[in-house]
């Protein structure tokens, strides 16, 4: 159960009490006693840093369904602060959120290409990682990436792909292929569902018709956008958020998504079913990895931090993994991790696979024409 804000608070006072004033700076050493002993208990757990500098809640902007709720709990109960969360759909909008100067955050989850559009413009801090040493759990891959070569201001979250799930229940035979979501005449019209994503949509268009997911030709772009539109009227919704649960509900039976998301939906003992299986297309499709940062002006950095550091432990680490669906970074969790997951090449692709696999990246000026392009064949599809 989680401990009474109340009791935490006497029970902080009571040690405070006993102790010198409160630590000063973080890399200075912590209080001791008056005996010269640090105290002990529970209260002085190392897993959630320094208790003095600790904030009573830190707020969270993550995507939906996107980490186990008892991981917040545990972290309440454990250091006694809560973990407010709400949730985006896309990276286009947590990226308008934070322009429009919105609620001030204390942790971000933002992908690949879009940390290295917050880092050009500023947005975000630099990371102090002696608050953060769990980084040093990561895989190589998943560190000092192309959108954080320096490693300053990233801890990694989860990486994947972007392929699309099938209810086999329906569609009894189908092949590898984004023709499976593309095709004006296909049998299952209308029960087609795709990302409410600008990249991530467009981008498989373009890889459909062979062009990079990168591609900025505005031709190229025109012949895709018309694509999406032929394909509009096939398409049940557009979404992001609640795709899995248009498969197992049956509303769907063909979902462009991610891959922990289809993992779920065809699992039944997180509200899933049989049959639904996941899709990396011989086209290639998207890779992924998001990551956890620190806006500027963020109201409490330090409890950000430690909460940063708390989440990669190993167990808890692979608890979360194991609740999301996707595949972690944590290269240390992986012992925790069920085997049966870790040998799912949908979640963790072989080498063979990852060499069809595309980032989608900054395109930098070029994203004005994704904007319009985008904008245009909403309005045409009336969505």
């Amino acid at each position: 159960m989680k401990k009474n804000l109340l009791y935490i608070i006497i029970l902080a006072a009571l040690v405070l009490a006993a102790c010198a004033p409160a630590a000063p700076a973080v890399d200075e050493p912590a209080p001791v006693s008056p005996s010269g002993e640090e105290p002990a208990g529970e209260e002085m757990s190392d897993r959630c840093g320094d208790k003095s500098k600790l904030a009573e809640e830190i707020f969270l902007y993550n995507w939906s369904e996107y980490i186990d709720p008892d991981i917040m709990d545990q972290f309440e109960e454990e250091c006694g602060v809560k973990v407010v969360e709400t949730n985006f759909d896309s990276n286009e909008t947590l990226l308008a959120t934070l322009q429009a100067g919105g609620a001030d955050y204390d942790i971000i989850i933002p992908s690949d290409y879009m940390v290295s559009t917050l880092i050009d413009e500023g947005m975000v801090m630099e990371l102090d990682y002696s608050v953060i040493p769990n980084i040093a759990n990561m895989d190589a891959t998943n560190v000092n990436q192309y959108f954080d070569p320096e490693q300053k201001y990233t801890v990694p979250w989860f990486w994947g792909t972007s392929g699309f799930g099938v209810d086999t229940n329906v569609v009894d035979e189908f092949s590898p292929s984004w023709s499976m979501m593309f095709d004006p005449n296909s049998p299952y019209c209308g029960q087609i569902s795709m990302l409410d994503d600008q990249r991530e949509t467009l981008g498989a268009a373009l890889m459909y018709l062979g062009y990079s997911i990168n591609d900025v030709d505005p031709a190229h772009l025109e012949e895709a956008k018309n694509l999406l539109i032929e394909q509009a009227k096939c398409v049940k919704a557009y979404d992001s958020q609640t795709n899995d649960d248009l498969l197992v509900s049956g509303e769907t039976v063909l979902g462009h998504m991610w891959t922990g998301d289809a993992l779920l939906a065809g699992d039944p003992e997180t509200g899933g079913k049989d049959g639904v299986v996941y899709v990396i297309p011989d086209e290639g499709c998207t890779i992924w990895q998001d990551n956890m940062m620190i806006p500027i002006g963020a109201p409490n950095p330090y409890t950000a931090m430690v909460f940063m550091n708390y989440t990669q432990y190993p167990e808890i680490a692979a608890q979360n993994a194991e609740w999301v669906g996707y595949a972690t970074p944590n290269e240390a969790a992986k012992e925790f991790i069920d085997p049966e997951m870790l040998a799912n090449e949908g979640v963790y692709p072989s080498p063979e696979v990852e060499a069809r696999l595309q980032w989608i990246e900054d395109v930098g000026d070029a994203l004005t024409l994704y904007d319009r392009i985008w904008t245009e064949f909403k309005a045409a599809a009336g969505s």
